[in-house]
């Protein structure tokens, strides 16, 4: 949210948001309940020109410019060795960790999966299948197809359950100017309804 509103560009959002992830970190509970869960956070930045996927652990975080086809994010690490921005320290931890000894190819999502305070089990599942429906309908898609995307429950994009999926939202972002870009939010805590 602070992303949207301090930039007018994806790039400039990214950079409102590893600004304030430096500063004052990530966390808090991700549910209302007693149980502690925790995980870091995964985002989706785009406007009408450009896209990134920033992924995060801890205060450190790697940044993908979208070049083309389609992207998803799941719960889980998915930037590998593509990395087109990243928190300054970002390898020097991981080397001072020793996860990583600074002579192979470095992949974020290999080095750094393993450290975040939990893991969503399905998140792998999730992210496959999502990525297979987008492929499907790579260089069609539509608002209507990616809503029919969102909830899809047999391929876990629209979870139920314990975790449950409590909303979506799809955003047409016109490349021309003079048109109005649209965006289309759930008003119900389940995205199948």
């Amino acid at each position: 949210r602070l992303g949207l509103e301090r930039a007018d560009t994806a790039e400039k959002a990214l950079t409102v948001i590893v600004d304030l992830l430096e500063k004052y970190g990530q966390g808090g509970n991700c549910m209302e309940s007693q149980m502690a869960f925790t995980y870091h956070n995964s985002f989706l930045i785009a406007d009408r020109k450009e896209a990134w996927v920033l992924e995060t652990s801890g205060k450190y975080w790697a940044a993908e410019k979208i070049e083309g086809g389609v992207r998803n994010i799941s719960n889980q690490l998915s930037i590998t060795t593509k990395i087109d921005r990243e928190h300054p320290e970002l390898k020097n931890y991981a080397k001072s960790q020793g996860w990583w000894d600074g002579k192979k190819e470095f992949d974020f999502a290999a080095t750094y999966s393993y450290v975040n305070t939990a893991r969503m089990t399905t998140s792998g599942g999730r992210y496959c299948e999502g990525y297979k429906l987008l492929n499907k309908h790579k260089g069609s898609i539509t608002s209507e197809i990616m809503m029919e995307i969102l909830r899809d429950k047999e391929s876990g994009i629209n979870m139920e359950g314990g975790f449950m999926t409590t909303g979506s939202m799809v955003s047409v972002l016109p490349q021309q100017a003079d048109l109005p870009c649209i965006h289309f939010f759930t008003g119900t805590p389940d995205p199948a309804r």
